[in-house]
Protein backbone atom coordinates (compact mmCIF):
# COMPACT_ATOMS: atom_id res chain seq x y z
CA UNK A 1 0.00 0.00 0.00
CA UNK A 2 2.31 2.74 1.13
CA UNK A 3 5.91 3.39 1.06
CA UNK A 4 8.32 4.80 3.73
CA UNK A 5 9.41 7.52 1.50
CA UNK A 6 8.17 10.32 0.17
CA UNK A 7 6.69 10.34 -3.20
CA UNK A 8 6.60 14.28 -3.89
CA UNK A 9 9.33 16.56 -2.43
CA UNK A 10 8.21 18.35 0.69
CA UNK A 11 10.11 20.44 2.63
CA UNK A 12 10.02 20.23 6.55
CA UNK A 13 9.06 23.51 8.15
CA UNK A 14 8.94 24.79 11.98
CA UNK A 15 5.31 25.11 13.95
CA UNK A 16 6.57 28.53 14.05
CA UNK A 17 6.83 28.87 10.42
CA UNK A 18 3.55 27.61 9.83
CA UNK A 19 1.60 30.70 8.38
CA UNK A 20 -2.04 29.22 7.58
CA UNK A 21 -5.29 30.52 9.44
CA UNK A 22 -5.97 27.06 10.52
CA UNK A 23 -9.98 28.71 10.87
CA UNK A 24 -9.51 28.77 7.04
CA UNK A 25 -7.56 25.73 6.49
CA UNK A 26 -9.45 23.40 8.55
CA UNK A 27 -13.22 25.04 8.97
CA UNK A 28 -13.46 26.36 5.25
CA UNK A 29 -11.26 24.38 3.54
CA UNK A 30 -10.93 21.07 5.42
CA UNK A 31 -8.29 18.43 5.68
CA UNK A 32 -8.05 14.91 5.02
CA UNK A 33 -6.68 12.84 8.45
CA UNK A 34 -5.13 9.67 7.71
CA UNK A 35 -4.24 6.91 9.71
CA UNK A 36 -3.38 3.37 9.66
CA UNK A 37 0.19 1.47 8.79
CA UNK A 38 1.88 0.42 5.55
CA UNK A 39 -0.40 -2.15 5.14
CA UNK A 40 -4.15 -0.31 5.55
CA UNK A 41 -4.85 3.10 5.56
CA UNK A 42 -7.78 5.16 5.53
CA UNK A 43 -8.53 8.79 5.40
CA UNK A 44 -11.65 10.89 6.09
CA UNK A 45 -12.73 14.45 5.65
CA UNK A 46 -12.30 16.51 8.62
CA UNK A 47 -13.93 20.04 9.52
CA UNK A 48 -13.96 20.37 13.38
CA UNK A 49 -10.45 20.75 14.91
CA UNK A 50 -7.51 22.92 15.35
CA UNK A 51 -3.94 23.54 16.41
CA UNK A 52 -2.68 24.94 19.72
CA UNK A 53 -0.54 24.40 22.96
CA UNK A 54 -1.09 21.22 25.22
CA UNK A 55 1.16 19.84 28.20
CA UNK A 56 4.21 22.14 26.86
CA UNK A 57 3.50 20.58 23.25
CA UNK A 58 2.77 21.51 19.93
CA UNK A 59 -0.56 19.55 19.40
CA UNK A 60 -3.35 20.04 16.69
CA UNK A 61 -7.11 18.48 18.02
CA UNK A 62 -9.63 16.46 15.79
CA UNK A 63 -12.91 15.25 16.00
CA UNK A 64 -13.55 11.92 15.12
CA UNK A 65 -17.41 9.73 15.22
CA UNK A 66 -17.52 6.45 16.57
CA UNK A 67 -18.66 4.67 13.54
CA UNK A 68 -15.99 6.06 11.12
CA UNK A 69 -13.35 3.38 10.25
CA UNK A 70 -10.57 5.97 10.47
CA UNK A 71 -11.66 5.72 14.24
CA UNK A 72 -10.56 2.10 14.35
CA UNK A 73 -7.37 2.98 12.63
CA UNK A 74 -6.11 6.05 14.83
CA UNK A 75 -7.34 3.86 18.14
CA UNK A 76 -4.68 1.11 16.77
CA UNK A 77 -2.05 3.06 15.15
CA UNK A 78 -1.82 5.79 17.69
CA UNK A 79 -0.59 8.19 14.68
CA UNK A 80 -2.47 10.17 12.13
CA UNK A 81 -1.66 12.94 9.90
CA UNK A 82 -3.64 16.45 8.69
CA UNK A 83 -3.24 16.57 4.87
CA UNK A 84 -4.59 19.84 3.22
CA UNK A 85 -5.05 19.79 -0.55
CA UNK A 86 -6.58 22.65 -2.29
CA UNK A 87 -9.94 22.77 -1.77
CA UNK A 88 -11.10 23.66 -5.10
CA UNK A 89 -9.15 21.65 -7.54
CA UNK A 90 -9.93 18.42 -5.06
CA UNK A 91 -13.56 19.58 -3.76
CA UNK A 92 -15.17 16.45 -4.85
CA UNK A 93 -12.29 13.90 -3.34
CA UNK A 94 -13.03 15.71 -0.11
CA UNK A 95 -17.14 14.92 -0.28
CA UNK A 96 -16.22 11.74 -1.48
CA UNK A 97 -13.87 11.10 1.64
CA UNK A 98 -16.50 12.55 3.90
CA UNK A 99 -19.19 10.03 2.34
CA UNK A 100 -17.85 6.97 1.74
CA UNK A 101 -16.39 4.41 3.79
CA UNK A 102 -12.64 2.53 3.92
CA UNK A 103 -14.39 -0.49 5.65
CA UNK A 104 -16.39 -1.73 2.11
CA UNK A 105 -13.54 -0.11 -0.55
CA UNK A 106 -10.40 1.22 -1.05
CA UNK A 107 -11.68 4.68 -1.16
CA UNK A 108 -8.40 6.61 -1.33
CA UNK A 109 -7.53 4.57 -4.43
CA UNK A 110 -11.24 5.23 -5.87
CA UNK A 111 -10.37 8.55 -5.69
CA UNK A 112 -6.91 8.50 -7.16
CA UNK A 113 -5.28 9.57 -4.64
CA UNK A 114 -1.87 8.73 -3.20
CA UNK A 115 -0.57 7.82 0.39
CA UNK A 116 2.98 8.34 1.55
CA UNK A 117 4.51 7.43 4.65
CA UNK A 118 6.75 9.54 6.63
CA UNK A 119 8.04 8.60 10.55
CA UNK A 120 5.61 5.62 10.21
CA UNK A 121 3.16 7.95 9.54
CA UNK A 122 0.98 7.91 6.02
CA UNK A 123 -0.14 10.70 4.47
CA UNK A 124 -2.23 11.73 1.62
CA UNK A 125 0.80 12.47 -1.05
CA UNK A 126 -1.44 15.54 -2.74
CA UNK A 127 -1.36 17.59 -0.44
CA UNK A 128 -0.03 21.10 -0.42
CA UNK A 129 0.94 21.20 3.71
CA UNK A 130 0.81 17.66 5.80
CA UNK A 131 0.97 17.96 9.52
CA UNK A 132 2.02 14.52 10.87
CA UNK A 133 0.90 13.72 14.69
CA UNK A 134 1.20 11.04 17.68
CA UNK A 135 -1.48 10.60 19.65
CA UNK A 136 -1.15 11.84 23.12
CA UNK A 137 -4.70 11.57 24.60
CA UNK A 138 -8.32 10.69 23.41
CA UNK A 139 -11.67 11.11 25.17
CA UNK A 140 -15.43 10.42 23.94
CA UNK A 141 -17.45 12.93 24.23
CA UNK A 142 -20.04 12.80 26.93
CA UNK A 143 -23.48 11.23 26.13
CA UNK A 144 -24.18 13.40 29.07
CA UNK A 145 -26.56 16.38 27.86
CA UNK A 146 -26.00 18.43 30.76
CA UNK A 147 -21.98 19.24 29.28
CA UNK A 148 -23.28 21.06 27.08
CA UNK A 149 -23.41 23.67 28.02
CA UNK A 150 -24.82 25.81 24.58
CA UNK A 151 -28.32 24.46 24.66
CA UNK A 152 -29.62 22.03 21.45
CA UNK A 153 -26.03 21.27 20.55
CA UNK A 154 -26.71 17.63 21.43
CA UNK A 155 -29.98 17.40 19.91
CA UNK A 156 -28.37 19.44 16.85
CA UNK A 157 -25.23 16.91 16.33
CA UNK A 158 -26.14 14.13 17.65
CA UNK A 159 -29.45 13.29 17.70
CA UNK A 160 -28.58 9.10 16.52
CA UNK A 161 -25.95 9.30 19.52
CA UNK A 162 -22.83 8.78 17.20
CA UNK A 163 -20.45 10.82 19.45
CA UNK A 164 -17.21 12.15 18.80
CA UNK A 165 -14.08 10.76 20.12
CA UNK A 166 -11.62 13.88 20.32
CA UNK A 167 -8.18 13.35 19.54
CA UNK A 168 -5.24 15.43 20.85
CA UNK A 169 -2.28 14.60 18.71
CA UNK A 170 1.71 15.69 19.25
CA UNK A 171 3.11 17.43 15.75
CA UNK A 172 6.21 15.70 15.27
CA UNK A 173 6.62 17.16 11.60
CA UNK A 174 4.85 19.57 9.56
CA UNK A 175 5.71 19.61 5.25
CA UNK A 176 4.86 21.88 2.82
CA UNK A 177 6.00 21.84 -0.75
Amino acid sequence: MAKEYEYHVFQPITTAQYQESVYKAIGQNWALLTSGNKEKANTMTVSWGGVGVLWEKDVVFVFVRDSRYTKELIDSSGVFSLSFLDHDTYLREYKYMGAASGRNEDKIAAARLHVAMNLGVPYIDEAATVILCTTVFSQVLTTDAEHFRLPGLDQKFYQNGDYHTLYVGEVVKIMCR
